[in-house]
């Protein structure tokens, strides 16, 4: 990669992480409301006489609801995709310094090659 793409790759990883970490929220709060869901119906049953029934009522409820369980399976898939796109973006974070620092390199080698011709009278 060329070091003037580093930077419009940089921002497109960078978007990718944010866009990862939108969807990411909007999932926790379908999780947030299901569960929110199960506690105000394990709260209002009347069969249920105790804190460790309600609790018990509540897993059963977030267990057998397959909306609940595929937000589960969704933030965990993102979570994961998350941390390989931050992952990404500091990978081209540091090839970029890395791409700097050669070219810096470089130009270094040729101003010193051209000070010790100089040097010599050519």
């Amino acid at each position: 990669m060329k070091l003037n793409q580093y930077p419009n790759a940089i921002a497109q990883a960078a978007q990718t992480v944010n866009e990862l970490e939108s969807q990411a929220a909007a999932v926790q709060l379908l999780i947030n409301r299901l569960e929110g869901n199960a506690d105000k119906l394990a709260a209002f049953d009347l069969e249920l006489k105790n804190d460790a029934q309600r609790k018990s009522r509540r897993f059963e409820f977030l267990q057998t609801n397959l909306e609940y369980q595929q937000a589960l399976n969704t933030w965990m898939r993102l979570t994961v995709e998350k941390a390989n796109a931050i992952a990404n973006l500091e990978y081209l974070r540091n090839q970029f310094s890395v791409a700097k620092l050669e070219t810096r390199m470089a130009i270094a080698r040729q101003l010193a090659g051209s000070d010790s011709l100089e040097l010599v009278g050519v």
